[in-house]
């Protein structure tokens, strides 16, 4: 009798603890839901999009609510009731338009809440003051005449009627970041952006946006008038010299073209590498000083010949064949053999080191967006973010990368997008197209 008694509280004992196990790891779970914001939202405007997740590891979610309220008036935005198969997770995106919802500029309160399935109705809430910002920033063009070269580059100077986060100039698909700045103790909005040789037609779209806070974006053409200007086609034979003398550079760079023929190489640097190297310059210039750090004309190499244009376009021929073609996006200069290499303007040094078809390469931030870049170099002597000044030596002239002699390769960026450096050489354009548009009568 003894034993059967100590068998059956043994057994009582697992019931109670399996069933107080089950109780509270379910129904009886004291756990809140989880609710996670996956922005952080401080206006609403027009495009504005509520992304939030809700969750519950236990007993799962039972309901979720969404309400904007603005002078006691609640709108419901998102009412979910989880029936059926337990819901441990949901995560929901509303569109949120604020004149259907009858609503007015001014504050409003976003809750959201959660409930889960626990007998204790375990519940969760997030409470905040957002502002409503139904009506579009206003966009004041303060340069209304722009003459731009194709591959040049072009100033813009703007207002807007409030406070935007995002503003800047698209050109067709490009984009080219404002910086604020003060003009005559104004806010204003500057903004330098490249007419890509490419695509320069009297078609192009040029178009000012600003978007606030909430999301309302405003969009402007911007006039302007398209010069004329032509740039040299040329075709570069490839001998096996010329293969044979830079082609194992970049075996050794590049292991993978191991074993290669060296037309491949060639092919492959021209192509697919040239593209890399342009996307690693373009990731170096998303970032750049909000001020502007460079001052007057920016210098030329000194005692330098002309070779290669910028806007060159090149077809390669290798045995009577095309192997590929390419366009030149920098100015040529060529003195004497490692031959000092100066910074054009004031500035950050933002890289120096080997990037392929540039071989040792140097990079200076002006900033605004506005970048110059020294390739082929056989040396450098500066340093990632080193403050240089107008003159100052970046190292010596080399033929590293792809260059058939000892040279610079001298280039001017903008947003990104190589544009033509001699614009940045002649004083007089400097005057017309950067310095008068600056002096803005309010």
């Amino acid at each position: 009798m003894k034993t059967y008694k100590i068998y059956f509280i043994s057994v009582l004992t697992i019931i109670v603890c399996v069933s107080s196990w089950w109780f509270f790891a379910t129904i009886g779970e004291m756990g809140k839901p989880q609710i996670q914001m996956m922005q952080d939202i401080r206006s609403i405007g027009q495009r504005t999009v509520l992304e939030v997740t809700f969750s519950d590891s236990g007993s799962g979610l039972k309901n979720s609510t969404i309400t904007l309220t603005q002078d006691n008036q609640s709108r419901i935005l998102s009412n979910l009731q989880y029936k059926g198969k337990k819901t441990n997770r949901n995560a929901i995106s509303i569109p949120v338009d604020p004149v259907a919802l009858k609503l007015h500029d001014g504050p409003a309160t976003l809750t959201i809440a959660a409930e889960d399935q626990a007998v204790w109705k375990n519940s969760a809430s997030i409470s905040r003051v957002v502002n409503v910002d139904v009506v579009p920033p206003q966009i004041f063009l303060l340069t209304p005449v722009n003459h731009i070269n194709p591959g040049g580059t072009c100033m813009l100077l703007f207002r807007t009627s409030k406070s935007v986060p995002v503003s800047g100039v698209r050109v067709d698909d490009r984009l080219f970041p404002s910086y604020p700045v003060m003009v005559n103790n104004k806010p204003c909005q500057l903004v330098y952006f490249a007419f890509p040789i490419q695509t320069a037609s009297q078609t192009t779209q040029i178009k000012v946006y600003a978007r606030d806070q909430g999301g309302n974006e405003t969009v402007q053409s911007v006039p302007y008038l398209l010069l004329k200007k032509k740039y040299r086609n040329d075709k570069m034979p490839l001998s096996d010299s010329f293969l044979q003398q830079k082609m194992p550079e970049f075996v050794a760079q590049y292991p993978a073209l191991t074993g290669k023929p060296l037309i491949d190489v060639f092919i492959y640097v021209n192509s697919t590498l040239r593209e890399d190297n342009f996307r690693t310059i373009q990731t170096i210039c998303q970032k750049s000083e909000p001020r502007q750090l460079w001052e007057g004309i920016f210098l030329r190499m000194k005692d330098a010949s002309p070779m290669a244009q910028f806007g060159d376009r090149r077809t390669y021929v290798y045995a009577g064949k095309t192997v590929g073609e390419s366009t030149h996006l920098g100015a040529d200069l060529a003195s004497t053999s490692n031959a000092p290499i100066e910074a054009a303007n004031s500035g950050v040094v933002v890289h120096a080191g080997y990037l392929g078809i540039y071989g040792n390469m140097v990079m200076i931030d002006h900033g605004y967006g506005l970048f110059s870049l020294y390739a082929h170099l056989s040396n450098i002597d500066v340093k990632n973010g080193q403050a240089v000044k107008k003159g100052e030596a970046l190292g010596k002239s080399g033929l590293t990368g792809l260059a058939g002699g000892d040279h610079l390769h001298f280039s001017i960026l903008v947003g990104g997008q190589f544009v033509n450096s001699t614009e940045w050489w002649d004083p007089h354009w400097i005057q017309d197209n950067v310095t008068k548009k600056m002096q803005v009568p309010f």
